[in-house]
């Protein structure tokens, strides 16, 4: 069970700055592209209305990464480059490497391949190496289930096929999926859990997230939650809080 926290990430946007913001209609949306990425306008049209409200979405068009510190003083790395490219549709190699010790060193690293949809839909899968431990093969999906200017309901889901490397050991599947809720880029909860069939073992998480501040630079984030695992083999179950805060710096 590998657990995930947030600490100071510095994000790095490749690419140069659009100097003209060409529009195109595309059916009920309006893409607008604005500094290399491409804005989705959703329109919801009112009978009895004369005017259409519009629901932004926002879709990579350019390569851009992270870079974040441990407390250990190792570094997380992710890139994602565009590689195809159509009017409602993003083909994206990624990359990522976890826990990089600057000695050569590094807890996982793996790649892949991601699609995004305008519509905030996407999916990826990937292959990771954990040095010494296992190599994984990830598929994942995410469907946006509703937005307009307020809120957001997105679902993800994922399954992960494990290779240890101790040939006596057997491969391994783990799924799970989250659902979560968005209130004016603002605050947000979430819902999830997670399965493995050969540890009869059940992760479930609750958690929640406030914006502190954000601009076009920068953001800063309060995230808590809880979390807990339910399996024959441990000998207890409860409930145990996590969180932390989270800066990102955008340049």
């Amino acid at each position: 069970m590998y657990s995930l926290k947030v600490f100071v990430i510095a994000a790095i946007i490749i690419g140069a700055t659009a100097r003209s913001v060409p529009k195109e209609r595309l059916g009920s949306y309006v893409l607008v592209e604005e500094d290399g990425d491409m804005l989705v306008y959703a329109l919801a049209e009112d009978s009895e209305a004369t005017t259409e409200e519009v629901h932004p979405q926002r879709v990579r068009r350019q390569a851009h990464g992270s870079l974040s510190s441990n407390p250990d003083g190792s570094s997380n790395f992710a890139a994602k480059i565009p590689i195809a490219r159509g009017d409602s549709n993003v083909l994206s190699a990624i990359g990522s490497v976890n826990g990089a010790n600057g000695k050569g060193g590094f807890g996982s690293a793996g790649g892949g391949l991601a699609w995004d949809n305008i519509k905030g839909h996407g999916a990826t899968l990937t292959a990771s190496r954990i040095p010494g431990v296992a190599d994984q093969l990830t598929a994942a999906g995410k469907a946006n289930l509703f937005h307009n200017d307020h809120h957001d309901i997105t679902a993800n889901a994922f399954a992960t096929r494990t290779f240890p490397d101790k040939p006596n050991f057997p491969t391994f599947d783990t799924y799970g999926g989250k659902v979560g809720y968005t209130f004016n880029d603002k605050i947000g909860a979430s819902l999830g859990a997670a399965h493995t069939d050969l540890f009869k073992k059940t992760d479930y998480s609750a958690m929640g997230n406030l914006n502190l501040f954000k601009d076009r630079t920068s953001s800063l984030d309060l995230n808590a939650g809880w979390s807990k695992s339910v399996s024959p083999y441990l000998p207890s179950s409860r409930w145990e809080p996590s969180g932390g805060l989270s800066f990102t710096r955008f340049f």
